[in-house]
């Protein structure tokens, strides 16, 4: 692996680095609101039940849909932070992949821009779990979008369709329908970096990639490393990233991160994923069962999916 130490956790942005810095920083500073909004979403199941139960009871038709409206708008405002986060990905992306330097050289000359790009997977992977532990947000959603095409609430408060209009529920109902919403937007954006930048050389960004995953396995497996780490919290930021890049990365590369000739060690990165205590990892290893694209691939070891199933 490269001569990388951790990013510092304090790396201060160079000149360079600054406008970038300061486009993105602006971004994540939303990010803890956003999580503790996803935390502290309840759903209206029982409201939404005890209408569907008793269809001509109308206080209870209004009340589920009362119920209903300002969770859809918290849901609106979490989709449109992942367009965001879209757009900051990019401009990291652009940034630390282009030339003359390589990724290495990059990762080391902009550790601030580095740190924001880890960032930015840690709090994917963080939002993904907790929607996956919430099932909550599809039953909500589906029970607005089955009420507003039929047009039931003949006087009801409509204010909402200006918020969430038909075209808007559709681009809403797509995000929330994968497992990982989050995942798949930044492997997405990822994939479309790749393909508008031509003249960029692939390698420029799956190196980038694999350079990152080999920090964080490295990192997390040698106890030099992980006793200095702070926090069980600093060791879930490493497994995380390791992870959120792994993803990118075999969406990406045309053969995926699994093969044996994959520039990241995917033996060791699961390896290192499952010495950690279980109820921090199952997250992470359904991330990498469900939201890779090559995994189930015929040129994907048996070693390699056997250790996921």
């Amino acid at each position: 692996p490269p001569r990388l130490g951790p990013p510092s956790i304090y790396a201060q942005p160079t000149d360079a680095e600054r406008e970038v810095w300061n486009q993105v920083n602006a971004i994540l500073q939303e990010s803890e609101s956003i999580l503790s909004g996803l935390q502290a979403y309840k759903g209206a199941g029982q409201e939404i039940r005890q209408a569907i139960q008793n269809p001509s009871d109308q206080m209870l038709q209004e009340q589920a849909w009362n119920s209903v409206c300002p969770l859809v708008v918290r849901l609106k405002e979490f989709y449109g932070f992942s367009l965001k986060l879209e757009k900051a990905l990019q401009s990291l992306l652009e940034s630390l992949t282009c030339p003359p330097f390589t990724p290495t050289q990059h990762l080391e000359k902009e550790q601030a821009l580095a740190k924001q790009f880890a960032e930015i997977l840690h709090f994917t992977l963080r939002f993904d779990e907790l929607k996956m532990r919430n099932p909550a947000i599809q039953n909500d959603f589906s029970y607005y979008r089955r009420t507003i095409s039929r047009n039931r609430i003949n006087n009801m408060n409509m204010d909402i369709e200006n918020e969430v209009n038909n075209e808007m529920a559709n681009r809403m109902s797509l995000f929330y329908a994968e497992a990982t919403p989050m995942l798949k937007t930044l492997s997405d954006a990822t994939t479309n970096f790749v393909s508008e930048n031509k003249t960029l050389p692939l390698e420029n960004t799956t190196d980038c990639l694999s350079t990152m995953a080999s920090v964080c396995k490295v990192m997390l497996e040698t106890p030099e490393y992980t006793s200095r780490f702070s926090s069980e919290d600093t060791l879930l930021f490493c497994m995380r990233v390791m992870v959120g890049v792994i993803i990118l990365y075999d969406h990406v590369h045309p053969d995926g991160a699994f093969i044996k000739t994959s520039k990241i060690d995917m033996k060791g990165c699961i390896k290192v994923l499952k010495d950690q205590p279980a109820d921090n990892v199952e997250g992470l290893l359904n991330a990498l069962r469900f939201t890779t694209k090559h995994l189930n691939y015929e040129s994907t070891p048996k070693n390699i999916r056997a250790m996921l199933q």
